[in-house]
C-alpha cells in the first residue's frame, strides 16, 4: 500500500525534516517506486509537485528537501499502484478548487467497483480510484453549498460533516486510509493503518527512523508553535498515537480539534478483494 504524511501547523514550519525522513519510503527503505508528490499551503495558495519517478530517485525531491518551504498545512504521498499505471496523473496529492479553496488528498488503499459518479462538476483526470473517489468528496461538497447558498467555506466542522457522510459511502468498497485538506484544517481518516504526534511547547528532539537524522526542536521553536504529524507508521523515535480503524480526525493549527468514529466493515479489514454492490446501491441505502 501507499504511503500518506500531512502536517498541520499553528505557525508557518519548515517541513524539510518530515520530507527527508519521508521520502525515502520512495523505493529506499521501503518498496513504493510508482510515483510520488507533495502539496505545501501558503496563505490561500497551494503548491503541489508530483514526479511519476521514486521518491528516491527524484530530483524534484531531492530540490524539496533543501528548498525552505514553510507552510501551516502539507500533504505528501508516496504511491504503491493498485489502480492505473506509474504517470504524471495518476501520482498523488490531487488538488481541485472549490469555493476560493484549494482542496488536496492523498490515498492509501485499494477501493473496488465504485461505479458511476454522483453528479456534479468534479471528475477524474487519471485512472485511479484514488482520484474518482476524492472527485466524489469533492461533488458531496459542492453539493452542500449548493444547497445551502450561505454557507460558510471556512467552516470546518460543516465541512467535517460532509466528509464524515461522505466517508461511510465509500469506506465499504475497499481500504481508505486517506488525508484531505483545503489549507484550513486537515482531515485524516484511518481505515487500517494511521498514526499521529503532536509537537507543542516545551520541545524536544527527534530522529528520523528512515534516515541518519536528528533534529532538537527545542533549539528552533517558540511557545505559539505547534505541529501534529500524521503518517501511515511513524516518521520519529516519537511517542507516536496509532489510530483505531474507523477514526476520521480533523486538526487544524497543530491540534486535534474532533474526531469522529465511522465503522469500517470486517470484510474491508479481512480483505480489499471483494464485490460490494455498486456505488448508486449504496448511496440510495
Amino acid at each position: 500500500m501507499c504511503q500518506l504524511l500531512a502536517l498541520s501547523c499553528a505557525e508557518p514550519t519548515d517541513v524539510s525534516f518530515s520530507l527527508t525522513g519521508f521520502a525515502a519510503r520512495g523505493g529506499l527503505t521501503d518498496h513504493h517506486v510508482d510515483g510520488w508528490g507533495v502539496a505545501f499551503y501558503e496563505d490561500r495558495a497551494c503548491r503541489v509537485f508530483v514526479d511519476e519517478r521514486p521518491a528516491y530517485q527524484s530530483p524534484v525531491a531531492e530540490f524539496l528537501k533543501s528548498y525552505p518551504i514553510r507552510s501551516r498545512n502539507v500533504v505528501a504521498h508516496i504511491r504503491k499502484a493498485t489502480q492505473g499505471g506509474a504517470r504524471v496523473e495518476n501520482c498523488h496529492p490531487f488538488m481541485r478548487e472549490l469555493r476560493g479553496q484549494q482542496w488536496v488528498f492523498a490515498h492509501n488503499g485499494d477501493l473496488q467497483r465504485l461505479g458511476e459518479q454522483e453528479p456534479g462538476p468534479f471528475t477524474p483526470v487519471g485512472s485511479t480510484d484514488s482520484e474518482a473517489a476524492f472527485c466524489f468528496i469533492m461533488n458531496r461538497l459542492h453539493a452542500h453549498f449548493a444547497t445551502h447558498a450561505d454557507a460558510d467555506p471556512d467552516n470546518v466542522d460543516a465541512l467535517f460533516d460532509v466528509i464524515e457522510h461522505a466517508t461511510r459511502t465509500l469506506n465499504v468498497f475497499g481500504i481508505f486510509n486517506f488525508v484531505l485538506s483545503n489549507g484550513k484544517a486537515q482531515f485524516a481518516y484511518c481505515s487500517t493503518r494511521l498514526s499521529y504526534v503532536i509537537r507543542h511547547w516545551p520541545f524536544s528532539s527527534a530522529r528520523l527512523v528512515d534516515d541518519d537524522l536528528t533534529v532538537n526542536f527545542a533549539e528552533r521553536g517558540t511557545p505559539a508553535d505547534r505541529t501534529a504529524v500524521i503518517a501511515t507508521t511513524p516518521l520519529t523515535d516519537e511517542v507516536w498515537t496509532a489510530c483505531t480503524p474507523g477514526d476520521l480526525l480533523m486538526f487544524r493549527r497543530g491540534a486535534l480539534l474532533r474526531r469522529a468514529y465511522v465503522a469500517v466493515p470486517a470484510e474491508v479489514l479481512a480483505t480489499s478483494k471483494y464485490a460490494p454492490s455498486e456505488l448508486s446501491a449504496a448511496i440510495a441505502a
